[in-house]
C-alpha cells in the first residue's frame, strides 16, 4: 500500500485577506534567463484556505496544496511563519 505521494508546499507572503477564510498569498521564486544567464523574480499568486482567519496582510505563510475549495482555492495555509508588525500609528485612534 503506498502513500498519495508528496503535496506541493510554498512560502510566500499574504498580499490580501478581505475575503473570508481566504487570503491571497504571493509566491516568489528566481528563474535564470536563458540568454544573459541573469536571475529574474517570478511571481505566482494563490488562493489559500484560512480557516480561522488568522492571517494578516504582510504575514509569511506556509502553504500546502489541498483538496480543491472552491472554484480558485486549491491550497490551505499551513503555518503562518512570521507576523508582520502593525504599523506604529495605525491602530491607535486619532
Amino acid at each position: 500500500m503506498s502513500g498519495r505521494g508528496q503535496k506541493r508546499t510554498m512560502v510566500g507572503v499574504v498580499v490580501s485577506d478581505k475575503m473570508d477564510k481566504t487570503v491571497v498569498v504571493s509566491v516568489e521564486r528566481l528563474v535564470k534567463d536563458p540568454t544573459y544567464h541573469k536571475f529574474v523574480r517570478r511571481h505566482a499568486r494563490f488562493l489559500a484556505h484560512d480557516e480561522e482567519n488568522t492571517c494578516g496582510v504582510g504575514d509569511r505563510v506556509r502553504i500546502i496544496e489541498h483538496r480543491p475549495i472552491s472554484k480558485r482555492k486549491r491550497f490551505k495555509v499551513q503555518e503562518t511563519l512570521l507576523k508582520a508588525k502593525a504599523a506604529p500609528g495605525l491602530l491607535e485612534p486619532a
